[in-house]
């Protein structure tokens, strides 16, 4: 029987070896890191899930390459599926590289793959542009017949018609990943995963109901990270959705605009459901980015947004974007101020990172402001990796690692705790992960 080895790259990655040390002496920032870090990998156990069952799969999540291809040498897989992001492309080539040259034949996926084809290429012997359920069947059966094509160019996939995820391939999990739509219907500059994967789509209820059956049976109240862009961003009816997550018992966290927040009827749903946590983009203080349409709008509006889903037993976890044109030390003085000060359960903070296949990165690149010797490995949304418009790139670079020490201050972190612990004290029946 065929067998193929389905090898995700997982993990966050940090280029700064400075910031990387603040990741091991800042509590807050590892447990945020090792929460990111720890999502499974939802793309490839998608494709598990359509995988014909003549073929064995075997799983092999990887934060470090170095040991696979001692492994795969040994399991000799026909064929070794890769997905990797930005951060992490550079060690997917070699490890390509690497198992090509052990006779092993490699399929490379994912956004990095999609918007750079050509460059994929010289590393993999496939590489699919676009989704993967469409194709995957037919990369399968190449492979079968030794005829892999060089590139596999996907249709739009139907989300109707969504494969169930292999989840019992990954073992034991304390969380688990669901998508109710792909894409988001808004552009954001600095947003590739909006628009490379084709246009925005919304899954079936039907279907979604079909996923939480399944996870329900793998555990009786699961935990789950809704793999969305924007959760609520479409025309569909999101108390239909709601409903159906309160149904199955589920605890959520999602990523969804401040506009719920002025949606009183859909607030007292939101907690009912079991959502524990939203992540909500701020983004910049400083700059409007081209893209946003109806969730760009003045700061204070944004804010008593999320006081408003705070108040509904549902915690926001804020991202903001460093480093946007127009950033100057007043207004990361003023950032500083808010993650300080601010009303969040919770704060993510960002570089602003010009990934390939965006509107920011064509901007940036025709600017000339592209850092020469910032290869992909500083696309981690912590490194700085392009030129700013108004500081000194050493001056926006020290910025951000002294946000990152004070957001992530033991301080800061105990008094986040207190707002969560607040924020969900009203939502009866929770047990978030905290």
């Amino acid at each position: 029987m065929p067998h193929v080895a389905l090898v995700p790259l997982v993990g966050v990655r940090v280029a700064d070896p400075e910031l990387r040390a603040l990741g091991l002496t800042l509590p807050g920032l590892r447990d945020r890191t090792r929460a990111l870090g720890n999502l499974p990998a939802l793309g490839l156990l998608t494709l598990a899930g359509l995988t014909p069952r003549h073929w064995t799969q075997s799983w092999h999540p990887a934060a470090v390459c170095t040991y696979l291809p001692a492994e795969l040498a040994r399991l000799r897989p026909d064929l070794v599926a890769v997905s990797a992001l930005t951060a992490s492309i550079t060690e997917a080539y070699a490890l390509c590289d690497a198992l090509r040259a052990l006779g092993l034949r490699t399929v490379l996926g994912g956004l990095h793959a999609t918007a750079l084809p050509a460059e994929a290429e010289q590393h993999a012997d496939a590489v699919v542009v676009g989704e993967g359920e469409p194709v995957w069947q037919t990369v399968l059966s190449d492979c079968e017949r030794g005829a892999l094509q060089r590139r596999y160019v996907a249709p739009r996939a139907d989300l109707g018609a969504a494969p169930l995820p292999a989840w019992r391939l990954a073992g034991a999990l304390s969380r688990y990943s669901l998508q109710t739509q792909r894409g988001c219907p808004f552009a954001c500059e600095f947003c590739g995963a909006s628009r490379l994967l084709g246009p925005f789509r919304e899954k079936p209820l039907a279907r979604i109901e079909d996923e939480l059956a399944q996870l329900a049976a793998l555990s009786p109240r699961p935990v789950i990270e809704l793999a969305d862009d924007n959760t609520f961003a479409g025309h569909r009816d999101h108390a239909a959705l709601l409903d159906v997550l309160r149904q199955r018992g589920a605890r959520w966290f999602s990523e969804a605009d401040w506009r719920i927040g002025e949606q009183p009827h859909l607030l007292v749903l939101l907690a009912a459901s079991g959502c524990v946590q939203l992540l909500v983009g701020v983004e910049s203080l400083a700059h409007a980015f081209r893209g946003m349409g109806a969730k760009g709008v003045e700061l204070p509006r944004v804010l008593r947004a999320i006081e408003a889903i705070q108040a509904a037993g549902v915690a926001v976890n804020a991202c903001f974007v460093v480093g946007a044109d127009g950033e100057s030390e007043a207004s990361l003085a003023a950032l500083a101020e808010l993650v300080g000060r601010g009303p969040f359960a919770d704060v993510q903070l960002t570089l602003q990172t010009p990934f390939p296949g965006t509107a920011l990165r064509a901007r940036l690149e025709a600017e000339g402001r592209l850092l020469p010797g910032a290869g992909w490995d500083h696309h981690t949304l912590f490194d700085l990796c392009f030129v700013p418009d108004n500081l000194p790139a050493e001056t926006l670079h020290a910025r951000f690692k002294s946000l990152v020490a004070l957001a992530y201050s033991s301080a800061a972190r105990k008094r986040r705790a207190r707002i969560r612990r607040e924020v969900w004290r009203g939502n009866t029946g929770l047990h978030p992960w905290d």
